[in-house]
């Protein structure tokens, strides 16, 4: 009678939810033809977006659109979820998406976006009143705020600097920064302003000979790049889903090396962060943390927006992370040689030096207001951002694997009409 009646259980979830039975859902299963090449290629992936065609979405950089795959597997986690009753938990899905960025899966945090990473290495640190931490004037608040936020009520001391135009030349600037006092480097990979590329693995060699942690915001760094944290030698680096990744709002990661768990103090804890707890000791007493990066994200999560974000990782391996790379790549510099046909109405911000770029270029209008010349874009059907950040009052571009040279095309003569 029992199996009988688990039997029609199992019969009625498959009839609300075909092909979908149990905790094990998978994703929808993408394939892409590889023996293809070219634009012909690139449209293939372009069909998996549903994102609307009526304009063209330029904005990458703030959030990265979640093609289908993705989206059916967030809808299919939470249609099972709330079909079975059984919430399941998010462990056995780690080691996928540590493998998926070269970490360890006792390396990784799960969080839910760059902000919470970066303020659990602002604050976890052991840093004290007069210790310096070296960042840049073009940081996003996201990164700015958690170090500001320490160095006032802590007293450490912030040292920001202006970004010069090449690699070489920022890995100079670093080293003179350095003194005796400096105990991080607390930049971006790449700059929410300009888009400009730090060489981290050089700087985390040389902050590593020093005695100096690195820590790193990626929020533009996890699909972009074929990205190895391991190889890139950094001690933290904190990164969300939402934007290149093309995962879900709401999901992101830390990765903390496996040398510093005890070094970066954990103050934000809960389920699954401790080896134990006895409230009924005297005093009652903590036993200690887990010794894993898993103590830093504390509590509940959300295993449909892990799904999504699985998705989003067999998403990018389907396609190749190499080609990927590639691919943004090619797109900023068509971008990049398009407005630089353009310099006698427009100021390009963004570095010459083709390795200090990846995803996005940012310019400024010579002859009319940033703002103004936003919106007229905009009137256009262009999706872009402006950059007030530094000062700079510019405007952005970012450009992922699901945009096209013709979009480029149209968008290069929306600001040739805008700005001659």
């Amino acid at each position: 009678m029992n199996s009988r009646r688990n039997f029609l259980q199992k019969l009625s979830i498959g009839a609300l939810m075909p092909g979908v039975v149990g905790l094990n859902a998978q994703s929808q299963e993408f394939k892409i033809d590889h023996t293809i090449g070219g634009d012909e290629f690139w449209d293939q992936v372009r069909a998996q977006f549903p994102l609307t065609k009526d304009r063209v979405y330029l904005n990458n950089g703030t959030f990265g659109p979640s093609p289908t795959p993705v989206l059916n597997a967030i809808k299919n986690s939470l249609d099972e979820t709330n079909t079975i009753g059984e919430y399941g938990h998010i462990n056995p899905l780690r080691g996928g998406l540590a493998d998926f960025v070269g970490i360890k899966e006792s390396e990784i945090s799960l969080t839910h976006n760059t902000t919470e990473g970066i303020n659990i290495m602002a604050w976890g640190l052991p840093l004290s009143a007069g210790d310096e931490v070296i960042i840049t004037y073009h940081e996003h608040v996201g990164n700015a705020l958690p170090w500001l936020n320490r160095a006032k009520l802590d007293n450490i001391v912030l040292v920001p600097f202006e970004p010069a135009a090449t690699q070489a030349e920022n890995l100079d600037l670093i080293k003179k920064l350095v003194t005796p006092r400096t105990k991080v480097i607390a930049i971006p990979h790449i700059t929410c302003t300009t888009g400009l590329v730090f060489p981290i693995k050089e700087i985390a060699e040389f902050a590593k000979s020093k005695g100096i942690f690195t820590a790193i915001d990626g929020a533009h760094g996890a699909g972009t790049f074929d990205l190895n944290l391991h190889e890139l030698g950094v001690d933290f680096y904190a990164t969300s889903y939402h934007k290149w990744m093309l995962g879900p709002n709401g999901s992101g990661f830390l990765y903390v090396k496996e040398d510093n768990l005890d070094r970066l103090q954990a103050y934000q804890v809960g389920a699954y962060s401790d080896l134990g707890f006895d409230l009924k000791s005297s005093p009652p007493s903590l036993k200690g943390y887990v010794n894993t990066a898993h103590r830093y994200d504390f509590g509940s999560q959300s295993l449909p927006l892990i799904r999504g974000v699985i998705a989003a990782t067999e998403f990018h391996q389907e396609i190749g992370k190499d080609k990927i790379e590639a691919r943004v790549r090619e797109l900023n510099q068509y971008l990049y040689d398009g407005l630089s046909e353009m310099t006698q109405v427009l100021e390009i911000k963004s570095a010459k030096e083709a390795d200090s770029r990846i995803c996005m270029v940012t310019f400024k209008p010579k002859k009319m207001d940033y703002e103004e010349a936003y919106k007229a874009i905009g009137k256009g059907g262009f999706r872009i951002r402006i950059v007030p950040e530094a000062g700079l009052n510019a405007i952005r571009i970012s450009t992922h694997i699901y945009n096209s040279k013709p979009e480029i095309d149209a968008f290069l003569n929306q600001v040739q009409k805008v700005l001659v």
